[in-house]
């Protein structure tokens, strides 16, 4: 093993012992990760973060992941020529902008970070808040 190997062998070994205190705390209980819409947008991020969730449900944690999607959801409105406006940081979203949220946040951002964690070795399914009435606003 060469010098580097060995200096990251040994940084991956201190973390996982700074970390495992927390992982049998944290052992069998169901914790809500939230994933920024910026985040996705680097794949080294979004390859990581897979992989993270991944690690977390083989230590027995149960994560649910709740995403974003503010960057995707621009880039979508952007290309559909819709103007969106901002009040105090949150989109104002009319009845027209909420079918193409929907879509993105649905559609393609949510089966996005499924597979992520999918090609992880871990198995998510993803769900809408919409699907079934699971949340109404």
């Amino acid at each position: 093993m060469d010098n580097e190997a060995q200096k990251s062998a040994a940084a991956q070994a201190h973390i996982v012992a700074r970390a495992l205190p927390y992982l049998r705390r944290y052992a069998g209980a169901t914790i809500v990760v939230k994933y920024g819409g910026h985040a996705m947008g680097q794949d080294q991020l979004a390859s990581e973060f897979g992989r993270d969730i991944a690690l977390l449900k083989q230590v027995g944690i149960n994560p649910v992941v709740v995403h974003g999607g503010g960057p995707q959801i621009n880039a979508m409105l952007e290309r559909l020529a819709i103007k969106s406006s901002f009040i105090d940081g949150l989109r104002v979203t009319d009845a027209a902008m909420v079918e193409v949220v929907e879509m993105v946040l649905a559609g393609t951002v949510n089966k996005q970070v499924a597979g992520l964690i999918n090609r992880a070795g871990a198995l998510a399914v993803g769900l809408s808040g919409k699907d079934g009435g699971l949340i109404r606003a």
